[in-house]
């Protein structure tokens, strides 16, 4: 038990109405008892020793990468880390880098495809390398890193450059993460990274940046399976550009650079011959700059659309994008996947959410409402993170999707504290506020730690009837079943599993159907 839900067991074990001096007589008598074996003390401290020697781990891998990757693209070259680490002790240990790389591109099958390691992969490439040195793990780890912070080297000026950059992208993710599951923060945060840069780093660069998604061709099929549809960009480019939609027959470089996976850089569109210009306002002889568009990867690497950049709007004649501009805008590209496909990951949270409650209603008449908030973090150091009203149904029928949310936070909402509570411990919490009898339940990430609430309103009944709350049990293992199975889907070395048929559906309503799969998957179990 963590400190929260050791004092979340100790409140459920005294009870509301409880004196101080029994609970003082419950504090003394709990010291006095609760003895440690030396072999408990022993192992609790292996843990914890565990548990930071990790922690200090991944920080310090991170900020390798980040030493690599000095233009914030978000990846490393395969074959470039390869090459260095060939050379580690002399070329002694080229039989171990060998059996590591072999045990990576089994662990991350994209990898022999594209030869790009994100910081995860390139965590657990260093990991298999010092696994098969012999002697001590952290002692192998400790001297590859000291080998390859060595083998690069950064100037003051670079340093300053890539810690602004990776600030802009971090706060791409914070959008993402504190949106409400919203597009429109990410999009906005995109735009004012790729604007700054070009700017700070670009020679004041006036340039135009769109979003493109790839989706199902079901307007006109004849013209092309799938097609580019045109879904944020800059203010200025949106009468000319928001909406539209490129068919493969039309002119435009953005299909080949989602084909090829990689981006396509077009000098001077003026002598290229087939860009498709959006602004029709513009004469032809101002269409003049430079094209840039980058292939949008998911995890998997994957193209799901593109992230394109010009310097039309700009009337001087030096606006080629530099390098470590083009490997910026794939660290851009690649902070908007991840935040992209966080905020897909709790669109289908919540679908499936509206599935399981529909299940439950019908069976569970006693069950007044049910309110879901998501988790989010704290956008500054006041609070450590906030309660995010997105759903709330109730045993009528009645479902409200809140559209702009509500955001909860602790010193504001004493009397929801017990929402806080199974935040904090990622325990149920049974109280009565007003008169009236709450559960609350966590909706637990992949690390046990809650990711969404459910805060279930019984009325002033203190408990359902029996049948109801076994419903209401089923109905929470298999939301959660399937939530782990949502957030699995996104990690980077998973393939998704269908069982169903009606899976290989789109997205949102495969994660409808997932609760379906594991109700049915749990009645085959009991026949």
């Amino acid at each position: 038990l963590n400190l929260p839900q050791f004092v979340q067991l100790m409140e459920t074990f005294v009870g509301e109405d409880i004196s101080l001096p029994t609970v003082k007589r419950l504090v003394a008598f709990i010291k006095e008892e609760y003895k440690q074996t030396e072999e408990e003390k022993t192992e609790q401290l292996e843990k914890v020793h565990r548990i930071s020697r990790l922690a200090h781990r991944k920080l310090l891998l991170e900020a390798l990468f980040e030493k690599w990757d000095n233009n914030a693209s978000g990846f490393l070259d395969l074959e470039e880390v390869d090459a260095v680490l060939s050379t580690f002790k002399e070329g002694m240990e080229k039989e171990a880098l060998r059996k590591a790389k072999k045990h990576l591109c089994g662990r991350y099958p994209q990898l022999s495809r594209v030869g790009k390691l994100s910081p995860k992969a390139f965590q657990t490439f260093l990991e298999l390398v010092a696994s098969e040195f012999p002697g001590n793990e952290d002692e192998a780890i400790d001297n590859l890193v000291e080998f390859l912070t060595a083998s690069v080297e950064q100037s003051r000026m670079k340093c300053l450059q890539s810690l602004t950059r990776r600030k802009w992208l971090y706060n791409i993710q914070q959008a993402a993460e504190t949106s409400g599951a919203s597009m429109e923060p990410v999009y906005k945060a995109v735009f004012k990274a790729l604007s700054q840069d070009a700017e700070t780093h670009g020679d004041n660069k006036k340039i135009s940046a769109y979003i493109a998604l790839l989706e199902e061709n079901q307007l006109s099929p004849e013209r092309g399976q799938i097609l580019l549809h045109y879904v944020a960009c800059t203010a200025d480019d949106a009468p000319y550009v928001l909406n539209q939609i490129l068919y493969r027959d039309m002119k435009g470089v953005s299909f080949a650079a989602v084909e090829e996976g990689k981006p396509i850089h077009v000098p001077r569109v003026q002598l290229h011959g087939s860009i498709h210009f959006w602004n029709y306002d513009r004469p032809v002889e101002e269409r003049k700059g430079s094209l840039l568009v980058l292939p949008l990867h998911d995890a998997r690497w994957r193209a799901f659309g593109i992230l394109g950049l010009d310097t039309l709007r700009d009337q001087c004649e030096k606006t080629i994008f530099l390098t470590h501009e083009v490997s910026f805008y794939q660290g851009v590209s690649h902070a908007f996947s991840k935040a992209y496909h966080h905020i897909c990951t709790l669109e289908n949270v919540l679908q499936m959410t509206v599935t399981a409650l529909d299940w439950l209603y019908p069976r569970a008449p006693s069950i007044h409402t049910v309110i879901t908030y998501l988790v989010e973090p704290g956008k500054d150091k006041t609070w450590d993170y906030a309660l995010r009203k997105m759903l709330t149904t109730d045993n009528t029928g009645q479902k409200e999707i809140h559209s702009s949310p509500v955001l909860l936070l602790r010193k504001e909402n004493l009397l929801r504290d017990y929402l806080f509570k199974c935040t904090d411990s990622s325990q149920v919490i049974y109280t009565s506020v007003c008169g009236e009898y709450h559960i609350a339940v966590p909706l637990r990430d992949l690390s046990g730690q809650a990711l969404g609430i459910f805060d279930i309103s019984i009325g002033r009944h203190q408990k359902l009837p029996p049948h109801e709350h076994k419903d209401l049990q089923k109905m929470l293992k298999m939301a959660q079943a399937a939530c782990s199975e949502i957030l699995k889907m996104s990690l980077e070395e998973t393939e998704p599993t269908y069982v169903l048929e009606a899976e290989h559906m789109a997205n949102l309503r495969h994660a409808g159907i997932l609760f379906h799969r594991f109700m049915l998957q749990d009645l085959r179990e009991c026949v």
